[in-house]
């Protein structure tokens, strides 16, 4: 992929106008998770310490557009910020107009300026060139660092990237670094460990993956699905019984390409989903009416394992059952530790992403080491979806302009 790295741009007193990712989780006014934040500063140190002057952009919460509410003000995260980039970050109650402006300019060589939350203004989500070309003047060059962003087609995220000298930032070139490793151009055997409660908000991401991978472990509700359309009984275990006719698809699309579906040979099923409930190992096919299935059971875990053990890239996303609670967590957090493992010992490439897959990884204690995990969510899954993110095509035709 043809993106220009601003790590390889004389940034030399530069304002560098960033869009960032800031949109940290915060309560009573202060930062809980400064994860992002921290990972964000890692990156741009490196510029500021060759005189760069860093112009901040970035959207928190969802407030309503045009609205000011200081709920969703960015200005709490000044502190924090500051503290991570080692440096003065001055404040501005405004991303455009004149004293923004002002300020950009009177930005120092190694010092930052955080910009209010871009969705004040409805011309952010609107993709407004106006509203972009009033953010333009804030800034030299134009660096995308929010790969989490990068599959909305937003003024911070697209039309900027047409009025500056547009480049990729660190953290956004480490994201698609680790996932062409993985779904463009993985070392073979590859496998996707894909989990979830639904086969229809997973379609075109199965779809993508079966004509791409050689193994694809399916977990949670959607391997019901895929059950069902096999002839398991459901009980009252979450299923989509009008998802037969897609899952036939993504199993002739798999066999097409010479990919192998792989689902649970066993299950744990339990009359009702709470702490503690009894459970019991059933084979896949004969869950009783009266009870669930909650989680794949040791044989299958075994099975997947072999899977795992014999592939050299490791794609994740989504938890193999019902992970929030014990003891329907088991085969999640045991095939964590066995990707972690062998990513460890230098055998396979692990890349997970998404939500519940983040947490599923937490509460796995592994998160640390696989080889990347992405917090990015909705561009995570549209990337494995094989779509094209307006963030990342707008940064594309800036460098073959270039």
């Amino acid at each position: 992929m043809s993106l220009a790295s601003i790590m390889d741009a004389d940034v030399r007193g530069k304002r560098l106008l960033v869009r960032a990712d800031l949109n940290v989780p915060v309560e009573d006014g202060k930062v809980t998770d400064a994860t992002r934040i921290q990972r964000f500063a890692d990156g741009m140190k490196p510029l500021l310490e060759r005189g760069a002057r860093l112009v901040i952009l970035t959207h928190f919460g969802r407030p309503k557009a045009g609205e000011e509410d200081p709920t969703f003000s960015v200005g709490k995260l000044r502190s924090v910020l500051s503290e991570a980039l080692g440096t003065m970050v001055w404040f501005s109650d405004s991303c455009t107009g004149p004293s923004a402006v002002a300020l950009s300019g009177q930005v120092q060589p190694g010092e930052a300026l955080l910009c209010e939350n871009l969705r004040y203004n409805a011309g952010e989500t609107e993709n407004d060139m106006a509203f972009a070309r009033d953010l333009a003047k804030l800034g030299d060059i134009y660096v995308n660092d929010a790969f989490s962003c990068a599959h909305r087609a937003h003024a911070s995220t697209a039309a900027l990237a047409a009025l500056l000298p547009a480049y990729a930032g660190p953290l956004l070139m480490e994201e698609i670094q680790a996932l062409q490793a993985a779904l463009d151009a993985p070392k073979p055997p590859s496998v996707a460990i894909v989990g979830g409660a639904k086969v229809s908000s997973k379609i075109a991401v199965l779809k993508h993956l079966a004509t791409r991978l050689d193994h694809i472990v399916i977990g949670g509700g959607m391997a019901n699905t895929f059950l069902f359309e096999a002839g398991a009984s459901m009980g009252k275990s979450l299923h989509e019984a009008d998802q037969i006719e897609t899952v036939r698809e993504i199993r002739a699309l798999a066999y097409k390409h010479g990919c192998r579906i792989h689902l649970p040979e066993d299950v744990v099923i339990a009359r009702e989903f709470a702490a503690g409930a009894a459970s019991e190992t059933v084979a896949a096919t004969a869950c009783p009416d009266d009870a669930m299935i909650l989680d794949a059971g040791e044989t299958a875990v075994s099975a997947f394992m072999a899977v795992l053990e014999a592939c050299r890239t490791i794609l994740w996303n989504g938890p193999l059952g019902a992970f929030e609670i014990a003891p329907f967590d088991k085969a999640t957090v045991a095939l964590a530790r066995k990707a972690a493992e062998l990513t460890r010992s230098g055998k396979a490439v692990s890349v997970a992403g998404g939500g519940d897959t983040v947490a599923a990884l937490n509460a796995a204690g592994v998160t640390e080491q696989f080889t990347y995990v992405s917090t990015a969510g909705g561009a995570f899954l549209e990337w494995l979806e094989g779509k094209t993110l307006p963030g990342i095509a707008a940064l594309q035709r800036a460098a073959h302009a270039a």
